[in-house]
C-alpha cells in the first residue's frame, strides 16, 4: 500500500502518514485470504467461503476507511491550513478522481 504524503513544503506535517497500525489489519487479513485459499483446496461448502470473502472485503473496507480518513486529517487539513488554493485545489481532484474510479 502507498503511504500518502502530504506536499504542502516546509509544513512540520511535510511527512507520511503513519499507517504502521494498519499492519497488523492487513496481516489478520492476509490470513484469512490464505484460509479461504485452504477452504478451496479442501472443497468446503460454497456459502461457508462466500462467508470468509465476505469477512475479508468488510476488513478491508475498514481498513480503506482509516487510512482515508488519515489522508484527510493529514494530507488535505494541511494543504487546507497551507492557504494554498493550486495545492488545495490538487487535493480535492485527487479526492474526487478517487472516488469516481469506484
Amino acid at each position: 500500500l502507498q503511504m500518502a504524503r502530504s506536499n504542502v513544503k516546509g509544513s512540520k506535517k511535510d511527512t507520511p502518514a503513519d499507517h504502521s497500525g494498519d499492519l497488523s489489519r492487513l496481516r489478520r487479513i492476509k490470513g484469512q485470504v490464505e484460509g479461504v485459499e485452504k477452504m478451496i483446496e479442501e472443497k468446503r461448502y460454497c456459502l461457508d467461503i462466500v462467508n470468509q470473502i465476505r469477512s475479508i472485503i468488510a476488513a478491508l473496507k475498514s481498513t480503506e476507511g482509516l487510512v482515508m480518513e488519515r489522508h484527510i486529517r493529514h494530507c488535505i487539513q494541511d494543504a487546507v491550513h497551507a492557504k494554498d488554493n493550486r495545492l488545495t485545489e490538487e487535493k480535492i481532484n485527487e479526492l474526487l478522481a478517487l472516488f469516481q474510479k469506484r
